[in-house]
This record gives structure tokens, C-alpha cells and sequence, in this order.
């Protein structure tokens, strides 16, 4: 007689201790940033030991790719409401460029310590923001745009990219409404 083993789930305290770590980093990092924050302030803060904080996160970039992961799902949940809401597939595509900068622009310190703790540029951290691209090219097929569409859901995929708007926000000092008005603007020209 054979036994199946299950994964048994996670004990209460264990929970509890893993949304009071996210939600007390989420408190620092917008307090303080994320570059200053550490992980024994997130600990000393959450009232629990190191080793609970790295049972669950095995550093900062772990800890910040959870915090992204639950704004992730909640963007995903928007915009396929969104998307199945609006008949014009040239509207959902503009307003899903718009959603998506404007996720990178309220996420940027902790997209940037993810990608650059997982050197993954132009991958997803969490395998996450590959519908992004998957959504671009979608809707470029429903607008039937001639050419080679991978190309062009890749050109606009990279003026979302975390490290495009990151140059652009910090180094040419763009607000975030210059990179919508752009990023309206390139769909515009591309589209025509």
C-alpha cells in the first residue's frame, strides 16, 4: 500500500509571521526607500527573529518580489476586467501601456532591487511580466498592425521596461506624465 504525501500547509504563527514581515517592510520601504532599509530592520520592526525573516526571505530582493507579486495579481485582476469591459482593442491597448507604466512608476525601487539582485533584465523576476509582453502582442493582433508583430510588442514591451523608465525618471528626469504622454504618442505613430 503505497501513501501519498502532501505538502502539509503552512501553521498559522508561520502565516501570520510572513504578512506581519511583508506589511512591516512595506511600511519601511515607503517610509525610507528600499536601498535603506535593511533585513534585521525588518525584523527588529516586525518584534521577530532573524531566523523568521530568513525562513521566509532568503534576502531583500525575495522580500520585495512577494511585495510585488500581491500589487502584481491585483494589476492582473484590473485589467482583465478592463480588457473584457472594453470593445476597442486600440482603447485597451492604450490604457494597458498607461496601467503598466504606471506600475513601474510606483514600484521602481523594488523593481530595480529585484532585477538587479536576479540579474534578469528583460525577464520576469517572478515570471510575472511576461503577459505583459503577451498582452501587447495580443492587442497589436487584434488591431491587425502589418509587419512583424513580435518586433513591435518587443518595442513597446522595452518603453515599459524597469530599467528604460528607471534611466528615464532618474537620469532625464521625466514625471511620469511625460512617459504616458510618449508612450501614447509611440502607439500613435506605430499604429497609423
Amino acid at each position: 500500500m503505497r501513501f501519498i504525501q502532501t505538502e502539509k500547509a503552512p501553521r498559522a504563527d508561520a502565516t501570520r509571521n510572513r504578512q506581519l514581515l511583508l506589511d512591516t517592510a512595506q511600511t519601511l520601504f515607503r517610509a525610507h526607500g528600499v536601498q535603506n532599509v535593511t533585513m534585521s530592520a525588518v525584523a527588529e520592526v516586525a518584534q521577530v527573529g532573524k531566523g523568521t525573516l530568513y525562513r521566509h526571505f532568503a534576502d531583500k530582493a525575495a522580500l520585495c518580489i512577494a511585495l510585488l507579486d500581491q500589487d502584481m495579481q491585483e494589476l492582473q485582476n484590473r485589467v482583465l476586467f478592463h480588457l473584457r469591459q472594453e470593445p476597442d482593442p486600440y482603447k485597451k491597448l492604450y490604457w494597458f501601456l498607461e496601467q503598466v507604466a504606471h506600475y513601474v512608476y510606483e514600484h521602481l525601487e523594488m523593481l530595480c532591487e529585484s532585477v538587479l539582485a536576479t540579474n534578469a533584465r528583460f525577464v520576469s523576476v517572478n515570471q510575472a511580466h511576461g503577459w505583459w509582453w503577451q498582452t501587447i502582442r495580443a492587442l497589436l493582433a487584434q488591431l491587425r498592425v502589418e509587419g512583424d508583430i513580435d518586433y513591435l510588442a518587443d518595442a513597446l514591451y522595452l518603453l515599459v521596461d524597469v530599467q528604460a523608465m528607471r534611466h528615464q525618471l532618474l537620469v532625464r528626469h521625466y514625471d511620469i506624465e511625460r512617459i504616458v504622454n510618449g508612450l501614447h504618442a509611440t502607439l500613435d505613430r506605430l499604429i497609423d
